[in-house]
């Protein structure tokens, strides 16, 4: 038996009336927010960084592929990984039905790691997605935009999300489950981050005008989006710790 309140279909409604108010409300304020991101002010990019892609080697500016806005979801495959994070992944697993309407808004998309581009290429074709992908293995592009660290940044406290993180010693225990499939250890492992970042391109300068990470990246799971509004939530005890997993390893 249910242990929710049930209530009758005037109950129900007079509640959802209620719950609409704050709905608009909170719209609203995402939409002030969003302004608020376009309205940050923009930083020069002058550092050459390289990228190895499916057509060869690309400077910054090329990634743009003639628009004049990137959006880069920093996707957290390190160099010593075998596979992708999981949360990474699934988040990933939206990417390939939106590239075609942000291009078509003048708008380049890519998802960047330090993993090499074989592999990749390797666990793209895995997971079935086309949506393009670089990487960024022999540059600081990571390092630059705070979504990787070196093994004695870990240890003296990276910096992340705005701030800079309590040192950790590289035996730290975590989550192995969070880290499974990876390839990795748990260090290793959390030595990549995830975030996004927003470049604009104009007479041939890049600048760099947004990044957001951790619960930033909450609207870019389209699964998120479709949990909250399910009756249990996102529901993240639900088989384990890590609740979620790649496309291609539910049992079901």
């Amino acid at each position: 038996m249910t242990t929710h309140t049930i209530g009758t279909r005037d109950e129900w409604l007079k509640a959802r009336l209620e719950l609409l108010q704050d709905e608009k409300a909170h719209t609203r304020r995402g939409d002030e927010l969003a302004q608020r991101r376009r309205d940050l002010p923009w930083v020069r990019v002058d550092e050459d960084y390289r990228f190895a892609t499916d057509d060869g080697e690309k400077t910054l500016a090329e990634m743009f592929g003639g628009r004049s806005q990137m959006l880069v979801y920093h996707f957290m495959f390190g160099p010593d990984y075998t596979a992708g994070c999981p949360a990474c992944s699934a988040i990933a697993d939206g990417f390939n039905g939106f590239v075609p309407h942000l291009t078509h808004h003048d708008v380049a998309f890519w998802a960047i790691s330090r993993g090499q581009l074989p592999k990749l290429q390797s666990y793209k074709k895995r997971m079935g997605w086309t949506f393009p992908w670089a990487s960024s293995y022999e540059s600081r592009f990571n390092f630059d935009f705070a979504v990787g660290m070196t093994e004695e940044q870990q240890i003296e406290g990276a910096h992340y999300n705005f701030h800079t993180e309590d040192p950790r010693p590289v035996d730290t225990p975590g989550s192995n489950e969070e880290a499974l499939g990876t390839g990795a250890d748990w260090a290793t492992y959390q030595r990549e981050r995830p975030g996004v970042s927003a470049f604009a391109l104009e007479d041939g300068q890049v600048f760099h005008t947004y990044s957001g990470y951790a619960r930033s990246l909450d609207a870019l799971w389209g699964m998120y989006q479709w949990l909250d509004r399910a009756p249990l939530g996102r529901n993240e005890k639900h088989g384990g710790d890590i609740w979620w997993h790649r496309n291609d390893e539910y049992d079901d």
